[in-house]
């Protein structure tokens, strides 16, 4: 069978309609005509604003992680430093930005380790996800409104543990750390 082509296979919008419009919630319904001529008169589009994510080593390769309350779930979570990009932000800028403002850390090496849609079905967005190696504390943090975090810091070797066991529940974070582990650190021990 051939493979058709990425331009064959997509699909037509024929009519969209906002039906909310807020700073961290847009959703549209889309009327989508797919190539077979099947048509969907009810497709719902959420639209968010890139995000991004930081795996933060300190100096003593120490990561830095944050538990915080994350209310759709009901769950105190642990996570690494995350946000969204600003408008007039690159992704590192945005990155570098939520790093300061969450932890008071700053500095240090970084590198893109991976970019990675959340929902390419429903949402328009992608996440960026760094790697920021030797970061030092050198300010206070800032939070916002709705930012209510404990900062910590554990070795390589507890986070590893700790993904094994499967305590990081966001899996635009569970991606980044996997691929940080797989790609420096494939010596270290299997539970």
């Amino acid at each position: 069978m051939k493979q058709r082509t990425d331009e064959e296979m997509r699909w037509k919008t024929l009519g969209s309609e906002y039906l909310i419009k807020r700073p961290w919630l847009t959703a549209r319904r889309d009327k989508l005509e797919l190539p077979t001529g099947k048509v969907f008169d009810e497709y719902y589009v959420l639209e968010y604003p890139t995000w991004v994510n930081v795996i933060a080593l300190t100096k003593e390769r120490k990561i830095i992680l944050e538990r915080q309350y994350r209310h759709a779930l009901g769950v105190v979570s642990t996570e690494i430093v995350a946000g969204c990009v600003e408008e007039g932000e690159t992704p590192i800028e945005g990155a570098q930005r939520e790093l300061q403002e969450e932890t008071g850390y700053t500095g240090g090496k970084w590198t893109e380790l991976m970019t990675i849609s959340p929902n390419p079905s429903t949402m328009t967005n992608l996440c960026h996800c760094f790697l920021a190696e030797g970061v030092e504390r050198t300010t206070e943090q800032h939070w916002d409104a709705t930012e209510d975090l404990e900062v910590f810091l554990k070795n390589e070797e507890e986070v590893f543990a700790m993904l094994q066991q499967g305590v990081f529940l966001q899996a635009m974070m569970v991606a980044p750390l996997w691929k940080y582990f797989a790609s420096r650190h494939s010596n270290l021990p299997s539970e």
